[in-house]
């Protein structure tokens, strides 16, 4: 029963914030007695400390209390083909280091030797042990494969698809690592502290080197049966050739390279899609062309997750995808004359930090299980 109530005090103090214990007792139900033993034995745990001190009127000042942020901590990773970010944070989700770093590598091995680097280097900048690290997640493009040990669908990263990589990520990284779908990671995010906020059935879509989705329904995220739920790269799109390409035919026609060689064939000679939004901002006809293509493609994306799924909002990120400004009105257009369901499309709100930031969100749920337990095992022991 004590576990219980420092359960509910802690969760409390979690998800309202700092509180004194006359407020604690209000909004648990518990007895102010209850209260008080139950803080007493949190803060013997290093789990809850007193914040500051309060006063409404003449008499003491109550003690505030909060959450400790350092009990533990979060390693978040987001892997790219062009950038590896990874940032640490503490319970309260509070970013505490931060390393960001351009993907250089081509191969499977040297990417995960890589990571061990930068897991280290990071953890050491927040300047604190390993053994503080109480969770750590992964987001990367791909699917992973408990059976193999494999991230399935990860064509952008030579190498990611062999057996046994989920394994080598661990010991580059420590035990409890979770990898986790990248486009998962950017859903999570944005419901925590993004554009999804409060929406209980959405998809988020990012267009940028690949295509990717994660898909949350009823404020829960959806994987599907083998965790592939929102792999929409893979749609059918266009005139079938026999072999279907291995990126998928509807990444091949929506991704980066696709619209920068799209507007090479108009006769735009631009190097990166970043040069092409740029020109299209500037008014350049031929790149506003591209653009206006890309977004009609973009609105058969959305007309088959909307007829499917039935969002009741659907968030654009990614390097491509994030353009709204420029997307936003052709792709209202094309959709009207293409479907009667036309979900509330939005710009993501975490840009590239997305997927760190859903990591970090995915870790702290269970990274605040294990500092409870490591505490409570500390003092039965």
């Amino acid at each position: 029963m004590r576990e219980l109530n420092q359960r509910a005090v802690l969760d409390r103090l979690r998800t309202a914030g700092p509180a004194t214990r006359p407020l604690l007792a209000r909004d648990t139900g518990l007895s102010k007695p209850t209260v008080g033993q139950a803080l007493l034995d949190l803060e013997r745990r290093h789990l809850v400390r007193e914040v500051g001190r309060t006063s409404t009127g003449p008499g003491r000042s109550a003690v505030v209390y909060g959450e400790n942020p350092a009990a533990g901590f979060v390693l978040g990773v987001d892997v790219g083909r062009e950038r590896l970010r990874l940032a640490v944070a503490d319970l309260s989700g509070a970013v505490v280091s931060r390393v960001d770093e351009r993907n250089r590598c081509r191969s499977a091995r040297s990417l995960v030797n890589l990571l061990r680097e930068l897991g280290e280097h990071t953890v050491s900048a927040a300047g604190i042990s390993p053994a503080e690290v109480v969770a750590k997640v992964v987001g990367s493009p791909g699917v992973p494969d408990v059976k193999t040990g494999a991230l399935q669908h990860a064509q952008n990263l030579p190498g990611w698809g062999r057996r046994g990589l989920l394994e080598e990520l661990t010991g580059a990284l420590g035990q409890g690592v979770v990898v986790e779908n990248d486009a998962n990671l950017v859903a999570v995010g944005e419901m925590t502290a993004g554009a999804a906020r409060g929406a209980d059935t959405f998809v988020s879509i990012m267009v940028g080197t690949g295509i990717g989705m994660g898909i949350v329904v009823n404020g829960q995220l959806f994987r599907g049966a083998h965790g592939a739920a929102g792999e929409i790269g893979y749609l059918p799109y266009g005139t079938t050739q026999g072999t279907p390409p291995d990126r998928g035919m509807l990444e091949n026609e929506v991704s980066g390279d696709s619209i920068v060689r799209k507007a090479r064939q108009q006769g735009l000679e631009v190097k990166s899609a970043k040069e092409l939004f740029e020109l299209a901002r500037k008014g350049d006809k031929q790149a506003l062309r591209a653009v206006t293509e890309e977004a009609k493609q973009l609105a058969f994306v959305v007309g088959a997750v909307a007829a499917v799924i039935d969002p009741e909002l659907v968030v654009l990120g990614g390097g491509i995808g994030s353009n709204t400004d420029l997307l936003a009105d052709p792709l209202e257009e094309a959709l009207r004359g293409t479907t009667p369901l036309r979900p509330k499309i939005v710009a993501g709100e975490l840009g590239e930090t997305a997927v760190l930031s859903g990591a970090i969100a995915m870790g702290l749920g269970s990274a605040r299980e294990v500092v409870f337990d490591r505490a409570l095992e500390r003092k039965t022991s």
